[in-house]
């Protein structure tokens, strides 16, 4: 089995499990804002775009921590982490950022359980 079909193969299984959990398929974005929301501890509602923006950024820098992009430097008296950017992330079109991002969050996917 070549690597990229593993990887095609678990993003599947997170998809399919995200689904049963929320009764539709989420894309990429969904699936980085459900993480922003578990990071921030902040309780479902319903978010503006600012907010959506700004959790979706924070569940990127959670997920490229262990790739050394970014590290947690501060969480705030509210419990919103902040992060030290100590690489830049390459600049990439939409389609080979979500290629790009997809081994980080199947990884934070796997760890969290969340497969």
């Amino acid at each position: 089995m070549q690597p990229e079909d593993d990887l095609q193969q678990r993003w599947m299984k997170l998809e399919c499990a995200l689904e049963k959990r929320l009764g539709i398929k989420p894309d990429l974005d969904a699936i980085l804002l459900l993480i922003g929301i578990r990071e921030s501890g902040l309780p479902p509602k319903v978010f503006n775009e600012t907010e959506k923006f700004n959790l979706r950024q924070m569940a990127v820098c959670t997920i490229l921590v262990p790739a050394r992009f970014y590290e947690l430097f501060w969480v705030d008296d509210f419990g919103w982490p902040y992060f030290k950017e100590l690489q830049r992330e390459p600049e990439l079109s939409m389609p080979e950022r979500a290629t790009f991002l997809k081994p980080y969050l199947l990884m934070y996917a796997e760890k969290h359980k969340l497969i």
